[in-house]
């Protein structure tokens, strides 16, 4: 007997009745275009396709093309996006309901879709890896906050100087009738390139189309919001770049998709940005290692951009002080065109380059000019430079001495506990360990029993320390590591600074010293004389034109004799003939496999027999990286490039739907093995 007088029987009833209450009957399916594909959140390769599911009535409105939504799958609850709704599927069995909407905005635009499933396929990857480097994670209160903006006025052309009035007109009229032109643009030494740019997005923004610019990190960038804010005005542009934050980037990411502002800058992150009607992609300085993708499938923002500007119809713009061979192949192909001054501006504009004992005179005044690491002509070049303003260092190694060797035998000098190279902090105390950072106070030399160490690289803070005595009373300062400088005065000062951090002086540096340049072509990388040549015009384009750059080295190396002829378009030309005999990219296709060794035998032999009629596949090791890890390389002649990242997704499927053991890690045209 129950307190109210209820039978157990009532109160049966009673809960049945509550419970049915309380229960939500499921909705039904809508009726217009009931079915939404769906890319599904899964890097698993061999489900690398979108699926179909039902929409019910009460998710029809937000469940748009774009929308992120919550599904089930594998008998898990996975993100995805609406990559379309269609009225029928062509899937025979039963259609599972999308469980949820995550939000109702549209972060995945139908172009930006389309470009991540060509870069996926360019790289051999998973579309779902690309879309979360394209679509930044989601935060409500910023979608909350954020106001959905009406279609911009065009921003105003600049009335300040054409930074592009020495070069042929051609592109930016064409830009200006809503064309698509592709050009390399070889940029004249001195040229205030952020604002060219600016310039350009300007001219594209009053044709009514959208632009996105792209730099390699936050100090250019902020130079080109600097130009941006000049040429379009504070609110004429958006910035978007991993170093924002979260939140910053993802209410940046919301202002491009909803139309704020016809142009947005930014970094690698920025490749993917939904700009609405692009016009204009423009890359600078594109043999930057920053534009490397590091997550898979490895992207570089350049080819996202090409791939961009080919498959939306925009225009395209490749610029820097030095061309890469990446740009010299495009040329050669006819996809994009030439972009340079003529002769008589570049030889108006550049710097005197000299290298040290590149004639009898110099090595009769001066006999060790092509032995000394400081030899008398640069110390003469300083002097001259510090007359009118700074003068640029430029030291390949950062530290103080980070590199020691014995003094009698030139054995490294290597660490007794872990076997790293021992290095100097400072001009005082011992010796340590680049690795383990153990003192080595009582080191002697395994091979001679030398107790004496010598410098084997000299570091940016040495160098600065000898020049400091060697110039008393004037103002030496570093550059590099986690002190760069981004502005100096034009105030008489030597600047040391290590490639990449070279700070801009304003009116231009007097002279510049590029020292050890022997270090930088030494580097184990098939790309180093490419890069070398890079950052040495980098450096030099920074002098004023009746300013002096000295290299020191070795006159007759073909790298160093690109500088003083001013003819990055030459040695460009030349490294596309010798990589296309040595068949490196960019005239072959090469794709790096990294993992256990039963698993890269088994993905190349799997890849063997996918590519049997293809001629030239060539597979160049594995070779051991570590105790549990090999690495191979394979390749094709280039117009085989897309048959191989197809093949290599086959396999890397083949081998997951079977639950093969062991991960590939496969990269399409790894930048260090070009």
């Amino acid at each position: 007997m129950t307190s109210n007088g209820d039978s157990p029987e009532q109160l049966t009833l009673l809960r049945d009745t509550v419970r049915r209450s309380r229960t939500k009957e499921p909705a039904g399916i809508t009726s217009s275009l009931p079915v939404a594909r769906i890319a599904v959140d899964i890097s698993l390769p061999h489900l690398d396709r979108p699926f179909d599911y039902l929409v019910p009535d009460d998710l029809a409105e937000a469940a748009q093309p774009g929308a992120r939504v919550k599904v089930r799958f594998a008998g898990k609850d996975l993100d995805g996006f609406v990559l379309e709704r269609l009225e029928s599927s062509d899937h025979d069995g039963k259609l599972t309901r999308i469980r949820k909407v995550v939000s109702p905005e549209q972060v995945l635009t139908p172009e930006v879709a389309d470009l991540c499933r060509a870069v996926a396929d360019r790289y051999a990857g998973v579309f779902a890896d690309v879309t979360r480097l394209a679509v930044p994670p989601r935060h409500a209160k910023v979608e909350g906050e954020a106001l959905r903006c009406d279609q911009p006025t065009p921003p105003p052309l600049s009335t300040s100087r054409s930074e592009w009035s020495p070069y042929p007109p051609g592109f930016l009229d064409a830009v200006s009738r809503s064309e698509a032109p592709r050009a390399i643009w070889t940029a004249l030494p001195g040229a205030d390139w952020a604002l060219a740019f600016a310039q350009a997005a300007a001219v594209c923004a009053a044709s009514g189309r959208g632009a996105l610019l792209l730099v390699p990190d936050a100090r250019d960038l902020e130079r080109l919001a600097a130009a941006c804010t000049t040429v379009l005005g504070a609110n004429g542009f958006v910035t978007l770049s991993a170093d924002l934050g979260p939140t910053a980037r993802y209410r940046a990411f919301l202002a491009a998709l909803r139309g704020c502002a016809r142009v947005v800058i930014g970094t690698r992150a920025a490749a993917f940005a939904p700009v609405m009607n692009l016009g204009l992609v423009a890359l600078w300085d594109d043999g930057d290692d920053s534009y490397a993708e590091p997550r898979a499938p490895y992207p570089h923002a350049r080819e996202v951009l090409l791939l961009r500007a080919y498959r939306q119809q925009c225009a395209a713009l490749l610029g820097g002080f030095a061309r890469t061979a990446e740009a010299a192949a495009l040329l050669e192909s006819g996809f994009a065109h030439e972009l340079i001054a003529d002769r008589t501006a570049i030889r108006a504009a550049a710097p005197s380059v000299h290298i040290t004992g590149e004639s009898d005179t110099d090595l009769a005044r001066d006999p060790a000019a092509r032995a000394a690491r400081l030899p008398h002509r640069a110390f003469e070049i300083a002097r001259e430079g510090l007359q009118s303003g700074p003068v640029l260092v430029q030291v390949p190694r950062a530290g103080y001495l980070p590199s020691l060797v014995c003094q009698t035998c030139r054995a490294p000098s290597r660490c007794l506990t872990c076997g790293g190279t021992l290095r100097r902090t400072g001009g005082s105390g011992p010796a340590s360990c680049s690795v383990c950072g153990r003192p080595a106070a009582d080191h002697r030399c395994p091979e001679c029993g030398d107790t004496r160490m010598r410098a084997a690289v000299v570091g940016a803070r040495r160098t600065a320390e000898e020049l400091g005595r060697a110039f008393p009373g004037l103002v030496v300062r570093t550059s590099g590591g986690d002190n760069v400088l981004d502005v100096v005065p034009e105030q008489p000062a030597l600047i040391v600074s290590t490639p990449g951090a070279e700070p801009v002086a304003q009116g231009g540096y007097g002279a510049a010293l590029l020292l050890d340049t022997w270090l930088m072509l030494a580097r184990p990388d098939l790309r180093a004389p490419e890069e070398a040549v890079r950052r040495w015009f980098n450096a030099a384009a920074l002098v004023r034109s009746t300013g002096t750059v000295i290299l020191v080295g070795e006159p007759s190396a073909l790298p160093l004799q690109a500088i003083v002829r001013w003819s990055p378009e030459g040695f460009a030309a030349r490294e596309v003939e010798e990589r296309r005999a040595a068949r490196l990219a960019p005239a072959a296709k090469l794709a790096e496999l990294t993992g256990p060794s039963e698993a890269v035998t088994d993905l190349i032999a799997r890849l063997r027999q996918l590519l049997l009629a293809t001629a030239g596949l060539e597979v160049l090791g594995p070779v051991d990286v570590d105790d549990e890890t090999v690495r191979a390389v394979v390749r094709t002649p280039r117009a085989a490039g897309s048959a191989l990242a197809r093949m290599l997704k086959e396999a890397q499927a083949a081998r997951s739907a079977k639950k093969n053991p062991g991960s590939v890690r496969v990269q399409v045209d790894p930048p260090s093995f070009g």
